[in-house]
Protein backbone atom coordinates (compact mmCIF):
# COMPACT_ATOMS: atom_id res chain seq x y z
CA UNK A 1 0.00 0.00 0.00
CA UNK A 2 1.30 3.44 -0.90
CA UNK A 3 2.13 5.51 2.17
CA UNK A 4 0.09 8.68 2.51
CA UNK A 5 2.33 11.58 3.52
CA UNK A 6 0.78 14.30 5.65
CA UNK A 7 3.79 16.56 6.21
CA UNK A 8 2.84 19.81 4.50
CA UNK A 9 6.11 21.59 5.30
CA UNK A 10 8.35 20.36 2.44
CA UNK A 11 5.92 21.75 -0.15
CA UNK A 12 5.63 24.96 1.85
CA UNK A 13 9.42 25.40 1.93
CA UNK A 14 9.70 24.62 -1.77
CA UNK A 15 7.10 27.28 -2.62
CA UNK A 16 9.33 30.07 -1.32
CA UNK A 17 12.78 28.70 -2.26
CA UNK A 18 12.99 30.63 -5.52
CA UNK A 19 11.99 34.03 -4.11
CA UNK A 20 14.98 36.36 -4.33
CA UNK A 21 14.07 38.33 -1.17
CA UNK A 22 13.12 35.70 1.36
CA UNK A 23 12.07 35.42 5.00
CA UNK A 24 14.29 32.34 5.21
CA UNK A 25 17.93 33.32 5.72
CA UNK A 26 19.32 30.08 7.18
CA UNK A 27 21.53 29.23 4.20
CA UNK A 28 23.35 32.54 4.63
CA UNK A 29 23.46 32.33 8.41
CA UNK A 30 25.07 28.90 8.43
CA UNK A 31 27.08 29.13 5.22
CA UNK A 32 30.29 28.92 7.28
CA UNK A 33 29.61 26.33 9.96
CA UNK A 34 33.04 24.72 10.34
CA UNK A 35 33.31 25.69 14.00
CA UNK A 36 29.90 24.19 14.78
CA UNK A 37 30.71 20.97 12.92
CA UNK A 38 34.06 20.66 14.69
CA UNK A 39 32.34 20.99 18.07
CA UNK A 40 29.73 18.41 17.02
CA UNK A 41 32.53 16.01 16.00
CA UNK A 42 33.99 16.35 19.49
CA UNK A 43 30.55 15.71 20.96
CA UNK A 44 30.10 12.60 18.83
CA UNK A 45 33.36 11.18 20.19
CA UNK A 46 32.16 11.70 23.77
CA UNK A 47 28.62 10.42 23.17
CA UNK A 48 27.36 13.23 25.43
CA UNK A 49 24.13 13.69 23.45
CA UNK A 50 21.47 14.09 26.15
CA UNK A 51 21.65 16.91 28.71
CA UNK A 52 25.39 17.06 28.21
CA UNK A 53 27.88 19.49 29.66
CA UNK A 54 27.37 21.89 26.76
CA UNK A 55 23.71 22.31 27.78
CA UNK A 56 24.87 23.63 31.17
CA UNK A 57 27.27 25.99 29.40
CA UNK A 58 24.57 27.23 27.07
CA UNK A 59 22.14 27.87 29.95
CA UNK A 60 24.75 29.96 31.78
CA UNK A 61 25.42 32.01 28.64
CA UNK A 62 21.70 32.47 28.01
CA UNK A 63 21.24 33.72 31.58
CA UNK A 64 23.83 36.41 30.93
CA UNK A 65 21.93 37.58 27.84
CA UNK A 66 18.53 37.67 29.58
CA UNK A 67 20.08 39.01 32.82
CA UNK A 68 18.12 36.43 34.80
CA UNK A 69 19.43 34.17 37.57
CA UNK A 70 18.48 30.83 36.04
CA UNK A 71 17.79 29.30 32.64
CA UNK A 72 16.60 25.81 31.70
CA UNK A 73 17.00 24.43 28.17
CA UNK A 74 13.98 22.46 26.93
CA UNK A 75 12.70 20.87 23.74
CA UNK A 76 10.87 23.88 22.25
CA UNK A 77 9.31 27.24 23.02
CA UNK A 78 5.96 25.47 23.28
CA UNK A 79 7.37 23.12 25.90
CA UNK A 80 8.81 26.13 27.72
CA UNK A 81 5.29 27.51 28.21
CA UNK A 82 3.76 24.11 29.01
CA UNK A 83 6.42 23.15 31.56
CA UNK A 84 6.26 26.58 33.19
CA UNK A 85 2.53 26.19 33.72
CA UNK A 86 2.85 22.66 35.10
CA UNK A 87 5.73 23.58 37.41
CA UNK A 88 3.76 26.58 38.68
CA UNK A 89 0.89 24.30 39.64
CA UNK A 90 -1.66 24.98 36.91
CA UNK A 91 -4.42 22.38 37.15
CA UNK A 92 -7.34 21.15 35.08
CA UNK A 93 -10.07 23.78 34.86
CA UNK A 94 -7.87 26.75 35.67
CA UNK A 95 -8.26 29.80 33.44
CA UNK A 96 -5.36 31.67 31.86
CA UNK A 97 -5.74 35.09 30.29
CA UNK A 98 -3.86 35.71 27.07
CA UNK A 99 -3.99 37.33 23.64
CA UNK A 100 -5.99 36.03 20.66
CA UNK A 101 -3.30 37.46 18.35
CA UNK A 102 -0.48 34.98 18.79
CA UNK A 103 0.95 31.77 17.38
CA UNK A 104 -0.98 28.56 17.97
CA UNK A 105 1.67 27.30 20.42
CA UNK A 106 0.68 29.77 23.13
CA UNK A 107 -2.85 28.41 23.27
CA UNK A 108 -1.78 24.83 22.67
CA UNK A 109 0.48 24.95 25.72
CA UNK A 110 -2.34 26.34 27.88
CA UNK A 111 -4.81 23.68 26.75
CA UNK A 112 -2.42 20.73 27.01
CA UNK A 113 -1.53 21.90 30.53
CA UNK A 114 -5.22 21.36 31.36
CA UNK A 115 -6.27 25.00 31.52
CA UNK A 116 -8.80 27.08 29.59
CA UNK A 117 -7.61 30.04 27.49
CA UNK A 118 -9.48 33.27 28.17
CA UNK A 119 -8.82 35.85 25.49
CA UNK A 120 -8.49 39.61 25.88
CA UNK A 121 -8.38 41.90 22.85
CA UNK A 122 -5.18 43.62 21.76
CA UNK A 123 -4.23 47.21 21.09
CA UNK A 124 -2.80 48.66 17.90
CA UNK A 125 0.68 47.77 19.15
CA UNK A 126 -0.41 44.12 18.54
CA UNK A 127 -0.06 43.29 22.27
CA UNK A 128 -2.69 42.50 24.89
CA UNK A 129 -4.71 45.55 25.95
CA UNK A 130 -3.98 45.87 29.67
CA UNK A 131 -7.10 48.00 30.21
CA UNK A 132 -9.26 44.99 29.37
CA UNK A 133 -7.58 42.33 31.50
CA UNK A 134 -9.35 42.86 34.82
CA UNK A 135 -12.80 42.44 33.33
CA UNK A 136 -11.79 38.95 32.17
CA UNK A 137 -10.69 37.76 35.62
CA UNK A 138 -12.91 35.20 37.36
CA UNK A 139 -12.61 33.01 40.43
CA UNK A 140 -10.94 30.39 38.21
CA UNK A 141 -8.24 32.68 36.81
CA UNK A 142 -4.77 31.54 37.82
CA UNK A 143 -2.37 33.24 35.43
CA UNK A 144 -1.74 35.79 32.69
CA UNK A 145 0.38 34.98 29.65
CA UNK A 146 1.31 38.21 27.86
CA UNK A 147 2.76 37.66 24.38
CA UNK A 148 5.61 39.98 23.38
CA UNK A 149 4.52 40.00 19.76
CA UNK A 150 7.30 40.44 17.19
CA UNK A 151 9.72 41.29 20.01
CA UNK A 152 7.78 44.30 21.35
CA UNK A 153 7.37 43.97 25.11
CA UNK A 154 3.91 44.26 26.65
CA UNK A 155 3.06 46.77 29.38
CA UNK A 156 4.50 44.52 32.06
CA UNK A 157 4.35 47.11 34.83
CA UNK A 158 0.57 47.27 34.56
CA UNK A 159 0.21 43.52 34.05
CA UNK A 160 2.20 42.83 37.20
CA UNK A 161 0.11 45.33 39.16
CA UNK A 162 -3.01 43.45 38.10
CA UNK A 163 -1.41 40.09 38.88
CA UNK A 164 -0.37 41.20 42.36
CA UNK A 165 -3.81 42.63 43.10
CA UNK A 166 -5.56 39.40 42.10
CA UNK A 167 -2.86 36.94 43.25
CA UNK A 168 -2.14 35.66 39.73
CA UNK A 169 0.91 34.11 38.15
CA UNK A 170 2.61 35.73 35.15
CA UNK A 171 4.37 33.73 32.42
CA UNK A 172 5.92 35.74 29.60
CA UNK A 173 5.58 34.31 26.11
CA UNK A 174 8.90 35.78 25.05
CA UNK A 175 9.38 33.43 22.11
CA UNK A 176 9.88 36.46 19.82
CA UNK A 177 11.73 38.58 22.32
CA UNK A 178 15.29 37.56 23.12
CA UNK A 179 17.27 40.77 23.83
CA UNK A 180 14.08 42.87 23.87
CA UNK A 181 13.90 45.57 26.56
CA UNK A 182 11.32 47.75 28.24
CA UNK A 183 12.69 50.68 30.25
CA UNK A 184 16.09 48.90 30.14
CA UNK A 185 14.74 45.66 31.68
CA UNK A 186 15.05 42.62 29.45
CA UNK A 187 12.39 40.08 28.62
CA UNK A 188 12.56 37.44 31.29
CA UNK A 189 12.61 39.77 34.28
CA UNK A 190 8.92 40.68 34.50
CA UNK A 191 7.36 37.38 35.54
CA UNK A 192 7.45 34.06 37.36
CA UNK A 193 9.01 32.62 34.22
CA UNK A 194 9.69 33.65 30.64
CA UNK A 195 9.63 31.33 27.65
CA UNK A 196 11.92 31.62 24.63
CA UNK A 197 11.89 29.72 21.34
CA UNK A 198 14.90 28.76 19.23
CA UNK A 199 12.92 27.54 16.24
CA UNK A 200 15.04 27.91 13.08
CA UNK A 201 13.51 31.26 12.08
CA UNK A 202 13.69 32.93 15.49
CA UNK A 203 16.30 35.64 16.14
CA UNK A 204 18.37 33.07 18.04
CA UNK A 205 17.93 29.73 16.33
CA UNK A 206 19.16 26.17 16.29
CA UNK A 207 19.09 23.30 13.80
CA UNK A 208 15.63 22.10 14.74
CA UNK A 209 13.47 22.82 17.75
CA UNK A 210 14.70 24.17 21.06
CA UNK A 211 13.48 26.37 23.88
CA UNK A 212 14.60 28.05 27.08
CA UNK A 213 12.83 29.00 30.30
CA UNK A 214 14.26 31.95 32.23
CA UNK A 215 13.38 32.66 35.85
CA UNK A 216 14.68 34.47 38.91
CA UNK A 217 13.09 31.93 41.26
CA UNK A 218 15.43 29.22 42.53
CA UNK A 219 12.45 27.13 43.67
CA UNK A 220 10.87 27.20 40.22
CA UNK A 221 14.24 26.54 38.60
CA UNK A 222 14.70 23.38 40.64
CA UNK A 223 11.20 22.19 39.73
CA UNK A 224 11.84 22.81 36.04
CA UNK A 225 15.03 20.74 36.14
CA UNK A 226 12.88 17.86 37.35
CA UNK A 227 9.95 18.46 35.01
CA UNK A 228 12.04 18.49 31.82
CA UNK A 229 13.76 15.17 32.62
CA UNK A 230 11.16 12.65 33.84
CA UNK A 231 11.32 14.00 37.41
CA UNK A 232 14.71 12.37 37.99
CA UNK A 233 17.10 13.65 40.65
CA UNK A 234 19.66 11.05 39.55
CA UNK A 235 19.77 7.91 37.44
CA UNK A 236 17.90 5.79 40.00
CA UNK A 237 15.55 8.12 41.88
CA UNK A 238 12.40 9.73 40.44
CA UNK A 239 11.03 12.47 42.67
CA UNK A 240 7.93 13.18 40.57
CA UNK A 241 6.63 11.56 37.39
CA UNK A 242 7.08 14.21 34.74
CA UNK A 243 8.01 14.87 31.11
CA UNK A 244 10.77 14.43 28.56
CA UNK A 245 11.67 17.81 27.10
CA UNK A 246 15.43 18.14 27.09
CA UNK A 247 17.49 20.52 24.99
CA UNK A 248 19.76 18.28 22.94
CA UNK A 249 23.50 18.78 23.29
CA UNK A 250 23.86 19.28 19.52
CA UNK A 251 21.30 22.10 19.62
CA UNK A 252 23.08 23.66 22.60
CA UNK A 253 26.26 23.80 20.51
CA UNK A 254 24.44 25.64 17.74
CA UNK A 255 22.74 27.95 20.25
CA UNK A 256 26.06 28.84 21.92
CA UNK A 257 27.50 29.74 18.54
CA UNK A 258 24.59 32.07 17.78
CA UNK A 259 24.60 33.63 21.26
CA UNK A 260 28.01 35.15 20.46
CA UNK A 261 26.35 37.03 17.60
CA UNK A 262 23.02 37.91 19.22
CA UNK A 263 23.83 41.60 19.73
CA UNK A 264 24.87 41.97 16.09
CA UNK A 265 21.76 40.08 14.95
CA UNK A 266 19.54 42.29 17.11
CA UNK A 267 21.10 45.55 15.96
CA UNK A 268 20.86 44.55 12.28
CA UNK A 269 17.15 43.78 12.61
CA UNK A 270 16.49 47.05 14.43
CA UNK A 271 18.37 49.04 11.78
CA UNK A 272 16.54 47.27 8.96
CA UNK A 273 13.18 47.90 10.62
CA UNK A 274 14.01 51.57 11.15
CA UNK A 275 14.89 51.89 7.45
CA UNK A 276 11.58 50.35 6.44
CA UNK A 277 9.73 52.60 8.93
CA UNK A 278 11.37 55.72 7.55
CA UNK A 279 10.47 54.96 3.96
CA UNK A 280 7.17 53.13 4.26
CA UNK A 281 5.69 55.72 6.63
CA UNK A 282 5.50 58.08 3.64
CA UNK A 283 2.94 55.83 1.94
CA UNK A 284 -0.61 56.80 3.01
CA UNK A 285 -1.98 53.28 2.52
CA UNK A 286 0.41 51.90 5.17
CA UNK A 287 0.06 52.12 8.96
CA UNK A 288 3.16 51.50 11.04
CA UNK A 289 2.61 50.78 14.74
CA UNK A 290 3.84 53.42 17.16
CA UNK A 291 7.42 52.84 18.27
CA UNK A 292 8.06 53.70 21.93
CA UNK A 293 11.55 55.10 22.56
CA UNK A 294 11.67 53.44 25.97
CA UNK A 295 11.38 50.02 24.29
CA UNK A 296 13.97 47.99 22.46
CA UNK A 297 11.91 46.02 19.96
CA UNK A 298 13.94 43.24 18.38
CA UNK A 299 11.78 42.54 15.30
CA UNK A 300 11.48 38.81 15.05
CA UNK A 301 8.85 39.95 12.56
CA UNK A 302 8.41 43.26 10.77
CA UNK A 303 4.64 43.69 10.61
CA UNK A 304 2.71 46.64 9.23
CA UNK A 305 -0.93 47.23 8.36
CA UNK A 306 -1.72 47.86 4.72
CA UNK A 307 -4.67 48.54 2.46
CA UNK A 308 -5.52 45.89 -0.16
CA UNK A 309 -3.44 43.42 1.82
CA UNK A 310 -4.18 40.26 -0.15
CA UNK A 311 -3.59 41.96 -3.48
CA UNK A 312 -0.33 43.50 -2.26
CA UNK A 313 0.90 40.15 -0.97
CA UNK A 314 0.25 38.47 -4.33
CA UNK A 315 1.95 41.35 -6.16
CA UNK A 316 5.07 41.18 -4.00
CA UNK A 317 5.34 37.40 -4.31
CA UNK A 318 4.94 37.66 -8.09
CA UNK A 319 7.92 40.02 -8.00
CA UNK A 320 10.10 37.64 -6.01
CA UNK A 321 9.48 39.15 -2.56
CA UNK A 322 8.44 36.82 0.25
CA UNK A 323 5.54 38.66 1.88
CA UNK A 324 3.78 36.66 4.60
CA UNK A 325 0.78 37.03 6.89
CA UNK A 326 1.37 36.36 10.59
CA UNK A 327 -1.54 35.39 10.99
CA UNK A 328 -4.78 35.69 8.99
CA UNK A 329 -7.10 34.13 11.59
CA UNK A 330 -6.87 35.02 15.30
CA UNK A 331 -6.90 32.26 17.88
CA UNK A 332 -10.50 32.69 19.07
CA UNK A 333 -11.76 31.98 15.52
CA UNK A 334 -9.62 28.89 14.91
CA UNK A 335 -11.54 25.59 14.60
CA UNK A 336 -9.71 24.35 17.70
CA UNK A 337 -11.28 27.16 19.76
CA UNK A 338 -14.87 26.26 18.87
CA UNK A 339 -15.49 24.61 22.23
CA UNK A 340 -14.80 27.90 24.05
CA UNK A 341 -17.77 29.64 22.48
CA UNK A 342 -16.09 32.68 20.97
CA UNK A 343 -17.58 34.33 17.91
CA UNK A 344 -16.55 36.77 15.22
CA UNK A 345 -16.74 40.28 16.64
CA UNK A 346 -15.68 39.31 20.16
CA UNK A 347 -12.21 40.85 19.75
CA UNK A 348 -12.57 43.46 17.03
CA UNK A 349 -9.06 44.89 17.04
CA UNK A 350 -7.42 41.47 16.77
CA UNK A 351 -9.78 40.67 13.91
CA UNK A 352 -9.18 44.00 12.18
CA UNK A 353 -5.42 43.64 12.44
CA UNK A 354 -5.46 40.04 11.20
CA UNK A 355 -7.22 41.22 8.03
CA UNK A 356 -4.72 43.99 7.28
CA UNK A 357 -1.25 42.96 8.48
CA UNK A 358 1.62 41.87 6.27
CA UNK A 359 5.16 40.76 7.20
CA UNK A 360 8.25 41.80 5.24
CA UNK A 361 11.72 40.21 5.53
CA UNK A 362 13.79 42.13 8.10
CA UNK A 363 16.53 39.65 9.02
CA UNK A 364 20.21 40.50 9.25
CA UNK A 365 21.01 39.27 5.71
CA UNK A 366 18.66 41.53 3.78
CA UNK A 367 20.68 44.23 2.00
CA UNK A 368 19.79 47.90 1.59
CA UNK A 369 19.42 47.28 -2.14
CA UNK A 370 16.92 44.53 -1.40
CA UNK A 371 15.06 46.74 1.06
CA UNK A 372 14.93 49.49 -1.55
CA UNK A 373 13.51 47.01 -4.04
CA UNK A 374 10.76 46.05 -1.56
CA UNK A 375 9.95 49.73 -0.97
CA UNK A 376 9.91 50.51 -4.70
CA UNK A 377 7.59 47.62 -5.47
CA UNK A 378 5.16 48.67 -2.72
CA UNK A 379 5.21 52.26 -4.06
CA UNK A 380 4.56 50.99 -7.56
CA UNK A 381 1.65 48.82 -6.35
CA UNK A 382 -0.13 51.75 -4.72
CA UNK A 383 0.58 54.13 -7.61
Amino acid sequence: MKQNHHNYLPDQYKSTDDLKINHNYLKEQFSDSDEIFNEIKTLVRTGDFTLGKVVDEFEIEFSKVTKTKFCVGVGSGTDAIFLSLKALGIEDGDEIITSPYTFYATIGAIVTAGARPVFVDIGYDYNIDVKKIESAITSKTRAIIPVHWSGHLCNMEKINQIATKHNLLVVEDACHAINAERNKYRAGNFSNSACFSMHPLKNLNVWGDGGVIATNSENLYNKLLLYRNHGLINRDICEVFAYNSRLDSIQAIVGKNLLRRIDSITNSRINNANYFDKNLSKIPQITIPQRDKNFKQVFHLYIIRVEQRDELQKYLISNGIDAKIHYPLPMHLQPASKEYGYQEGDFPIAEEISKSIISLPVHEYISKNQQNEVIEKILKFYE
